[in-house]
């Protein structure tokens, strides 16, 4: 697996969030993550977004995290937001999460950032194994899903 830095609107980071809003829509009954993200949140050093491709160079995992100090919806300072945390169906179960997950805190905690923050949901068990298993701790809940019932947030020091 090669992992690569991208735009978030880069065509294969396009193609791969609309498997994962579609699977959030099957896991769901919505249209999907509504969180509002601008591709320049993603722009270093402020953030960054990363595929990682296959032998055969097809885009199998992605991942980002975005820059967020104290706000309104319960960010704290020096927080780095993961998002779209993606592997494509045939290639689960291979670690490819792990790696992703490892090389998205390497370059936060690179970029200054002291706390990796999540929010994932209840429907998504593989989810919440992973950053459990990883050392993430449940958090006070924030973003744009805060008050939701099936919202859960995660965070670990970095």
């Amino acid at each position: 697996m090669l992992i690569r830095q991208v735009p978030f609107d880069h065509p294969d980071a396009v193609k791969l969030n609309d498997q994962v809003q579609a699977e959030y829509h099957v896991r769901y009954g919505d249209g999907g993550d509504a969180t509002p993200l601008d591709p320049a949140d993603f722009d270093p050093p402020n953030g960054i977004y990363l595929i990682a491709y296959d032998e055969a160079d097809r885009p199998v995992a992605t991942g980002g995290w975005r820059s967020q100090d104290k706000n309104d919806e319960g960010n704290e300072d020096g927080d780095a937001e993961l998002k779209r945390m993606y592997v494509v169906e045939e290639m689960r179960g291979r670690g490819l999460a792990r790696r992703m997950l490892a090389a998205l805190e390497e370059d936060a905690r690179a970029a200054g950032r002291i706390r990796m923050v999540l929010e994932t949901g209840t429907k998504q068990p593989e989810a919440i194994a992973l950053y459990t298993s990883c050392g993430y701790e449940p958090c006070a809940k924030f973003g744009y899903y805060r008050f939701h019932a099936e919202s859960l947030c995660y965070a670990k020091a970095l």
